[in-house]
């Protein structure tokens, strides 16, 4: 099992993604690539490891330019060569805390589309009341959707639920302004309809914000620009919360005294409102495995993205995407039509 990450991706790199593939090693038999400037690399990883290599990749992604104007050219980036190696089957899956934009765009370039999947989706886990997190996709990668994107988000969210947690018929809900099915808009009432007529699925109707933290919902289907609002404000809301709990037991002597008592009882809490221990969100939809980082990802965080990717890459998610896919027997075609979203 071989993971190539992009070394000079993300606020905190190199040095983070350096350290965060050292703990993995030592945690795990998988292969780390590091993509990036290879004197640099070496230097910094001082004895190294002999399951941490390194790809020599000179130049970077301008976080200031277009991602389009630049990626077929500049195939010498750390970027690049992190996905390319997933092309060439050098690795199997590729992982970035640089631009996700421009990380989507070029995983789609290189990777391209599963067949009759018109949209790739990023989903992420977001912490609710149970001891598992929900699946929400798409969590940003397309902006505007048709009715036919969302019902692929549903079945590729049914196959990532299979792997994730094991669950033979994750339950699936679609987000919408209310539960009852006069609710919603344009959109979501298509898609309603159409996932209504694919049985191989646990659809369970609409959805409302409310009920994604409840943890009644393995799997949470939106477009993504609701879906990325949903996850700007799950991690505003943690930070607020740990920020408001430190706030409080700081402003007395009382406080301080009961923060003591109940140190080790939030510990579990802040836990589940940090987004490194979660990792990544991989890109469904492609023809190969490539993981979206955190762009403040520390060292948890690299690490356990680096847990995520093994862990699809072994579960052989791509093929359980292309499977879920089929299950649809009918081919919707929807009457809505959507600007196709370059990132």
């Amino acid at each position: 099992m071989k993971i190539s990450l992009d070394a000079f991706g993300g606020d905190l790199a190199p040095e983070v993604n350096i350290r965060g593939a050292l703990d993995f090693v030592n945690e795990s038999q998988a292969h780390v690539i590091l993509t990036g400037d290879e004197g640099k690399l070496k230097s910094l990883l001082g004895a190294g490891h002999p399951r941490i290599s390194i790809v020599h990749a000179p130049e970077l992604i301008d976080m200031a330019e277009k991602a389009s104007a630049q990626l077929r050219n500049k195939k010498n980036t750390s970027m690049y060569k992190c996905v390319d190696l997933v092309v060439q089957g050098e690795a199997n899956a590729s992982l970035s805390a640089g631009s996700s934009a421009a990380f989507m765009a070029l995983s789609l370039l290189l990777l391209k589309r599963l067949k009759d999947v018109e949209r790739p989706a990023l989903v992420t886990p977001v912490p609710t009341l149970k001891p598992f997190p929900t699946y929400c996709l798409d969590m940003g990668a397309n902006v505007d959707c048709k009715a036919t994107h969302l019902v692929d988000f549903a079945l590729m969210g049914h196959a990532y639920g299979q792997v994730m947690r094991g669950i033979k018929k994750p339950r699936i809900g679609l987000i919408s302004n209310g539960e009852e099915e006069s609710k919603g808009n344009e959109l979501t009432r298509e898609t309603h309809s159409l996932l209504k007529q694919i049985p191989s699925i646990n659809y369970a109707g609409y959805c409302e914000g409310r009920d994604i933290f409840t943890g009644e919902y393995d799997v949470i289907i939106c477009d993504g620009f609701v879906g990325n609002v949903i996850l700007k404000t799950a991690e505003g809301l943690g930070e607020a919360i740990m920020e408001l709990l430190k706030q409080s037991f700081s402003s007395s002597i009382s406080g301080k005294l009961g923060y003591l008592l109940a140190k080790s009882s939030l510990r579990p809490l802040k836990k589940k409102l940090d987004y490194a221990e979660y990792g990544a969100a991989p890109l469904l939809g492609i023809g190969g495995l490539s993981l979206i980082c955190h762009g403040r990802s520390s060292t948890l965080a690299i690490k356990n993205a680096l847990h995520m990717a093994e862990k699809t890459a072994k579960e052989g998610l791509v093929d359980r995407l292309r499977e879920a896919l089929d299950l649809s027997v009918i081919k919707p075609v929807s009457t809505q039509s959507a600007e196709v979203t370059t990132p």
